[in-house]
């Protein structure tokens, strides 16, 4: 289960990444969503994947869970929308005042 769970942080920071380095800011959004996406199963992983009693401490059980990479996901998920948000309304200002998705325009950058 961890090697498949490697492969999908791959493959989300593998995504992320070629979404980055577009010059399309919609496609700029959805790489930093993506690449959020894979830091929180990321994490996740570093926790372990194995399963245990839930975190309550009573008589006898002696394996549970730690719930402290669940907690950090939680914050990162919270953190990550708002992130977005911003993005998005950004990206969305831009596209009004330039006319134009393309993050090369801005910078005055030409193709020939």
């Amino acid at each position: 289960m961890e090697l498949l769970t490697a492969i999908g942080i791959g493959v989300l920071f593998a995504a992320g990444t070629y979404l980055l380095l577009s010059r399309n800011v919609v496609r700029v959004v959805l790489g930093n969503s993506l690449l959020a996406y894979g830091t929180n199963l990321m994490l996740l992983a570093s926790g372990g994947l194995g399963r245990g009693a839930a975190p309550v401490l009573v008589e006898g059980v002696e394996v549970y869970t730690d719930p402290v990479p669940q907690a950090l996901i939680l914050t990162a998920i919270v953190i990550n929308f708002g992130v977005t948000a911003f993005l998005l309304v950004l990206a969305y200002r831009m596209v009004q005042e330039h006319r134009s998705e393309d993050l090369a325009h801005l910078r005055g950058v030409d193709d020939e």
